[in-house]
């Protein structure tokens, strides 16, 4: 049976590392056509390598997501090489600073460039995809939320904020074009062994256990595990799914 992906075109911003790339890899093996977004070209490059040695299709665009001609360029090409651009994952996104602060002491410099990345990057790239969207007449857009999105954690208020902010526009963006065919969720996940991640654990000795301890499953996320929610978002398995944001986070926000 073939899949409802095969032919489509999938976007993805972060596609060059981590969860982006982990998507990357399943929009392809389930017979999208991939365009991989990232500001880092190695990384994107390595993606785009791994799903043509697997017999896929993938192109790489050089994208910042907090510049608008960036966001709007990456949709422009994705239209351009493959004819249509039917799924976006807008995952691309960073940490919450060089370092935890209280909401007091919090830089304005990073909460600034979170803010850009984090929040008004997803706007951005939804503000391209979904006008092409709408004229094709269907579409799949997931947003990368965050079970910080969802609780309230500790030492990183751009962060949750701006990944509250995610929840949130996507229920918007969701009720608004519903009638148009353009389903909206997001992807709330919990920690994931990710190199985002990874940084603080290096950081930090016994880091990384204390976080694995706080989700019921007693273990991290592994990349692999998003993108097969991500895939079912963006699949016509999920035709009556929009506005919502799904937990992949072992049990971390049902205590």
């Amino acid at each position: 049976m073939a899949s409802s992906l095969d032919g489509k075109t999938a976007l993805v911003t972060g596609g060059g590392s981590g969860i982006g790339r982990a998507a990357a890899l399943a929009y392809a093996n389930d017979g999208a056509r991939v365009v991989v977004a990232d500001v880092n070209v190695e990384g994107g490059e390595e993606t785009v390598q791994l799903i043509k040695e697997a017999g896929g299709e993938a192109i790489l665009v050089h994208a910042d997501v907090s510049r608008p001609e960036d966001t709007q360029a990456m949709v422009a090409q994705a239209v351009e090489t493959f004819g249509s651009l039917d799924c976006a994952f807008n995952n691309a996104g960073i940490g919450g600073g060089s370092e935890r602060r209280l909401t007091a002491d919090y830089l304005e410099e990073d909460w600034d460039r979170v803010m850009s990345i984090n929040l008004k990057g997803v706007w951005l790239c939804m503000k391209a995809e979904i006008p092409q969207m709408v004229k094709q007449g269907k579409g799949a857009i997931v947003n990368t939320a965050s079970i910080a999105g969802l609780v309230g954690l500790s030492g990183t208020v751009a962060y949750v904020a701006a990944k509250h902010g995610v929840t949130g526009l996507t229920k918007a963006a969701a009720m608004e074009y519903a009638k148009s065919g353009i389903r909206v969720n997001a992807v709330c996940p919990g920690y994931v062994e990710t190199p985002l991640v990874q940084v603080s654990f290096d950081r930090i000795e016994g880091y990384r256990d204390r976080v694995a301890a706080r989700h019921p499953m007693d273990r991290l996320g592994q990349p692999s595990e998003i993108a097969e929610a991500v895939l079912w978002l963006s699949s016509d398995a999920a035709s009556f799914v929009t506005g919502h944001n799904m937990t992949v986070d072992g049990g971390y926000v049902a205590q």
